[in-house]
Formats: structure tokens, sequence, C-alpha cells
């Protein structure tokens, strides 16, 4: 059997919100925190932020679940009250700070070692940190959301061709990061010319 379309199953407990309760609001954060809180980290720049922003939204859904079962995409409608109480709490702190602390799943998965995995699960996100949040909150929701233009404009109430430059103006920022952090990288790298032994 196939496995239901992420899109379909937030649809499904949308649906049921209200009428099932609790187990329902429970099965729709499962689904849907991880990544809620990576958009959310990508505009506060702070995982403790970007966990209590999906909080605030999951606590204000439990309350009043009505408007986002009413919401014709309930998933962007979701993406879009996460990122409305993200940046209410990067304005309120009047702070962009970095953070140690990582996103899981940020990278894409790949057959490395750990430590390689780790170093360039570091760059990336210290790369996307570094980028500014409208351009990287795109980035984030393109590369890793796998959304279209238009339904990252419709989330971000911008126009598709605004959403569309911010992705290309991020992306390259980030490739032109990335590619200084590894050439860096390079350079601090311990010589072995006495080869193996």
């Amino acid at each position: 059997m196939a496995e239901i379309p992420f899109h379909d199953r937030v649809q499904l407990l949308t649906d049921q919100l209200g009428l099932a309760g609790v187990e329902v609001l429970g099965g729709l954060f499962d689904l849907t925190a991880q990544r809620l809180v990576r958009l959310a980290v990508a505009i506060t720049r702070n995982q403790y932020d970007g966990e209590d922003a999906v909080q605030a939204v999951m606590t204000r859904i439990a309350v009043r679940p009505e408007p986002l079962r009413a919401a014709q995409a309930p998933w962007a409608y979701l993406l879009r009250m996460v990122r409305n109480e993200a940046l209410l709490i990067a304005r309120k702190k009047k702070r962009w700070i970095t953070t140690t602390h990582s996103i899981t799943d940020l990278v894409t998965r790949r057959r490395v070692d750990e430590l390689e995995q780790e170093d360039t699960h570091r760059a990336v996100w210290t790369a996307l940190r570094s980028l500014p949040a409208a351009q990287a909150e795109v980035v984030v929701l393109k590369t890793w959301e796998g959304m279209t233009f238009a339904q990252i404009a419709e989330v971000l109430e911008e126009s598709p061709n605004t959403v569309a430059s911010r992705y290309q103006y991020g992306l390259q920022k980030l490739a032109d990061r990335l590619k200084k952090a590894a050439a860096e990288a390079m350079e601090d790298r311990p010589l072995n010319l006495g080869g193996r032994r």
C-alpha cells in the first residue's frame, strides 16, 4: 500500500481538529514539528526560539482549531502561522544570534563518515545562518520542504517573483560561503609529506 503524501496527512489531521481531541493535535505535532522548527530556526537564528514559536502555534491551535480547519491549504497556513510567530519572537528580542545547536536532518543524508557529515552539517548551517532571514526562509522552504515558488509566495505573502529572486540570491550566497569554507578547511589541513607508515 502506498504511503499517504505529507500534505494529505496534514489535511486529514486538520480536518479532525476539534472533533477528536488531543490525540489529533499530538499527531499533527509529530508529523510537522521537525519541519516547522527548521523554518522557525531559519528565521529566529536560535533553536530554542524556533521551538518556542512552534509550541506557541500549537497552543493557539489547541485553543482555537477552527482557523486551521477552515484553511484551504492547511500546511501553507500552518507554515505562515509559525513564520509569523518566529518573526514576532525575533522582533521582541531584537536580536539575531548565532547558535551552536544544530538542526537534525538539515543536510541531505549521504554515506560519509560521521565526522565529515558533522562538519558538512555545521558548514551548511553556518552558511545558512549567515544569509539574510528573508533569503534563508525561502531556501529552507524550497530546498527542504520541496515547495514551489507559488506555494512559498502564498506562505510568505509575497509575489512569486520576489520569492524566486530571494531564492536565487540566497543560493548564490550559500554556494559562495560554502566554497570559501571548503577552501579555508583545505588551508587548515596539515600536509602529510611522509606518507603512511
